[in-house]
């Protein structure tokens, strides 16, 4: 497929406003609709607000967020044993512990956590996402969306995969995703390499464009990667996997972008 045919009727869907930016910088500019999933953030009221600033900000046109409040959930799960299930990537202790901080807190009036608890609420927007992505998505689309073990191992990013690759097996539009990886998500990563032949596009990363979109989550006071943060030079694309690899001999994945997340 050349990158012509690829980009038709394309749309792209990031978990967290940035993540558009972030892994899909050399079709950001190209695709014809941009959608965010998650707006709010209970931990950080001033999140939303802002992350709603950016979108009225944004330099390019056809750009919507689905408004869904986020659960929290990041560095809940057990990414040494890492374990989907169908609403994205189990969570584990570090979830109850913080659901019993929130209870403490609702006790004294301090939590603006939602009740239910975050295992709870992260089930909870996966079927509303679900439900919001199928009236927007058509056979005939190219979606664009994170990779099934969520760039740097974000539990939200898994979420919104497996949102998308139930979509496909029922919807039958080709989905797509990136090459960008780290040491915490390998082991997921991992899991779907295979011996079928995988052709992939090669693009060169908008680095001017990316500076100016980074500049407005900065001037919004939502930019959440580091400021330091250097563009790949090129991003590769392929069609996301349909399952996890169950290949003898010696099994590989595209070349990845790999990078080094936190310490």
């Amino acid at each position: 497929m050349t990158p012509d045919e690829m980009l038709e009727n394309s749309v792209i869907i990031a978990a967290h406003p940035d993540d558009e930016l972030l892994w899909f910088g050399a079709i950001l500019k190209k695709v014809d609709r941009v959608v965010m999933v998650y707006q709010d953030y209970w931990p950080d009221p001033k999140v939303g607000t802002a992350r709603a600033a950016v979108l009225k900000d944004y330099p390019r046109d056809d750009v919507m967020s689905l408004e869904i409040p986020e659960a929290a959930t990041h560095s809940c799960a057990d990414w040494r044993n890492p374990r989907l299930d169908e609403f994205g990537i189990e969570l584990g202790v570090e979830a109850r512990l913080r659901d019993i901080k929130q209870q403490i807190k609702r006790l004294v009036g301090r939590s603006a956590a939602p009740r239910g608890g975050i295992s709870a609420n992260y089930k909870a927007n996966f079927h509303t996402l679900y439900d919001r992505l199928k009236d927007l998505l058509t056979p005939q689309m190219n979606v664009f969306t994170h990779n099934p073990w969520g760039e740097y191992g974000h539990e939200d990013h898994i979420q919104v995969y497996r949102a998308v690759d139930r979509l496909r097996r029922e919807i039958g539009f080709r989905q797509w995703m990136s090459n960008y990886c780290t040491e915490r998500s390998l082991p997921l990563a991992m899991r779907y390499f295979d011996n079928r032949p995988r052709d992939y596009v090669q693009l060169p990363v908008d680095t001017e464009f990316a500076d100016q979109v980074a500049d407005v989550f900065r001037r919004n006071g939502c930019w959440t990667w580091a400021d330091n943060w250097q563009w790949f030079p090129f991003e590769l694309y392929c069609e996301a996997p349909t399952e996890e690899s169950r290949a003898d001999g010696q099994p590989h994945m595209l070349p990845l972008n790999m990078f080094r997340f936190g310490h």
